[in-house]
């Protein structure tokens, strides 16, 4: 399995938790291992930033990146208590956003919370208010998102032919009309 395939989407939904009210939330040292930083100290300099961030757009900054001790087992049956942040969709938005872009995982990770987040802004019902062509706008806004990315990702994983790229990822998708040789016919895009 190569890296990117390892940090997919469903990374960060397995280390989702949800609290006894039915509110979604992430451990920052859950997050800092699946976003490929091996040390805290590095990866609260992020957390600083993505506070920064925070608090720089008027949003409490309390309320989305709460502070939780833990403790933890030492060698010789010691015990240590060690920071760590209950975070919220958008913290975590956040702390991808002033993530190492060099890492191909972080650009995943912004893809993933950035859509993720913008979800969870328009509701169902605003979403449903919109006109045909506010949807397709703004599902086809979603897909140039997630097409940059997976080209940043993919150019970073050393792809040189994007045509040949791309259009495997088509074939795959379309495969049994392929084989069918069956045209396929796609309503234009905004």
């Amino acid at each position: 399995m190569n890296e990117t395939e390892r940090y997919t989407n469903r990374n960060f939904e397995d280390i989702k938790h949800i609290d006894e009210n039915g509110v979604e939330f992430w451990y920052a040292r859950e997050l800092q291992l699946a976003l490929n930083y091996k040390e805290w100290r590095k990866f609260e300099n992020v957390i600083s930033k993505a506070k920064k961030s925070c608090k720089n757009s008027d949003v409490s900054v309390f309320e989305h990146f709460v502070n939780v001790d833990k403790t933890i087992k030492m060698p010789k049956g010691a015990t240590k208590n060690i920071r760590d942040y209950k975070l919220t969709r958008y913290a975590c938005y956040l702390i991808a956003q002033n993530g190492d872009s060099r890492k191909k995982v972080i650009a995943l990770a912004q893809t993933y919370f950035a859509i993720q987040t913008r979800k969870q802004e328009i509701s169902e019902k605003e979403y449903t208010l919109l006109t045909e062509d506010e949807k397709r706008f703004y599902q086809r806004n979603l897909t140039r998102k997630g097409n940059y990315s997976l080209n940043q990702v993919a150019k970073n994983a050393g792809v040189k032919n994007f045509d040949k790229f791309h259009n495997a990822g088509y074939k795959g998708l379309y495969k049994e009309h392929y084989q069918q040789g069956q045209l396929l016919v796609c309503a234009p895009l905004l």
